[in-house]
């Protein structure tokens, strides 16, 4: 009898063990990145995930994929929804038409700097919350400065443009078109090729994927048209199911992490765009700065892709009208320093 009562013990006691074990095992989640390894933004994403790790007590395990090798980029975002991966990063406008919302924040605004459209792409996506996001768990957005051109001749004039055909996805071919060129669409990791091989003349593209992707070496001129100068959105979402099984106080350190990482993005690609003009330089590559006037004609060439997509998308102007506001309240504190 005695002996038995031991051996239920012993049997109840490891049975709890093993079950306390089970529990202890951390949620372990994979994030699906289209950056190369090496880019900032490949990085600023791991630093994420191990701010996660770290703030949850190793509770969870975040694998980053990043080069688009668990899901290419086009991909992403459905890949999130269908359990492919549990987190994805890649851009709205590698879908176009699937994103109408969101898809205004890559119009020709004037961004300044990636600071300041990483915070307007993410407080907008905030304020709205698109039904076209509704698949999965909008954990933050971020935004590269602002999309330049690139091209293999000099680009000093809108005639100059005329006809070329330069790389360019969702509203920054709409801008390319606007100006005269032919836009051919395609995704930053096939952009160095075509350019090498001539598929294509030129790209629309901020000034970090000089360096980043290694365009400097394939490219020979950048126009500084900042005043057209456009962003690209990208989001970071997490599959649903996924984010509705955290416990609470897990997905409360998802929710303060992203919402700091905004900025860590914002941060990173200023200092990308930086490293990448310091880059091209150095390859010999010229940067042209337009004059006031040739300027003023690249704003008003491009004015009528705004108003196509505030004629055309339900609630389009007021989305309009709210981004520039966001522009000019995250542009001001920088204007004081």
């Amino acid at each position: 009898m005695r002996r038995a009562l031991v051996v239920g013990f012993l049997a109840a006691f490891a049975a709890c063990f093993f079950a306390g074990a089970v529990l202890a095992e951390p949620i372990t989640l994979t994030y699906s990145v289209f950056f190369p390894p090496t880019h900032a933004q490949a990085k600023a994403a791991v630093d994420w995930a191990k701010e996660i790790e770290k703030r949850t007590g190793g509770k969870v395990k975040i694998e980053v994929v990043a080069g688009g090798t668990l899901t290419k980029a086009p991909e992403v975002f459905k890949g999130v929804e269908d359990g492919i991966s549990d987190i994805g990063m890649s851009c709205f406008a590698y879908t176009a038409g699937r994103f109408p919302v969101m898809s205004a924040i890559d119009l020709p605004m004037g961004y300044p700097n990636g600071m300041v459209a990483s915070q307007v792409a993410n407080e907008f996506a905030q304020r709205t919350n698109p039904p076209e996001l509704s698949g999965v768990h909008l954990l933050y957005v971020h935004a590269h400065g602002p999309g330049l051109l690139h091209t293999q001749k000099p680009v000093a004039r809108l005639e100059d443009l005329a006809k070329m055909k330069i790389r360019a996805t969702g509203y920054s071919a709409k801008v390319a078109e606007a100006l005269g060129a032919v836009p051919v669409a395609m995704s930053q990791n096939e952009a160095y090729e075509a350019l090498k091989s001539g598929v294509v003349e030129g790209t629309f593209t901020p000034m970090e994927t000089l360096k980043g992707w290694k365009q400097a070496e394939v490219i020979k001129s950048t126009t500084m048209c900042k005043s057209v100068g456009y962003t690209t959105a990208m989001f970071v979402v997490m599959n649903k199911a996924k984010w509705d099984a955290l416990p609470a106080d897990v997905q409360k350190v998802f929710t303060e992490v992203s919402a700091q990482w905004v900025r860590v993005h914002g941060a990173a690609w200023d200092q990308a765009d930086a490293d990448g003009l310091a880059f091209t330089k150095e390859k010999g590559n010229k940067v042209i700065v337009l004059s006031a006037k040739e300027d003023a004609r690249w704003r008003k060439a491009v004015e009528p892709v705004i108003a196509k997509y505030e004629a055309d998308t339900p609630g389009g102007k007021a989305y309009v009208a709210q981004i520039r506001g966001l522009i000019k309240k995250f542009s001001a504190p920088m204007k004081k320093k």
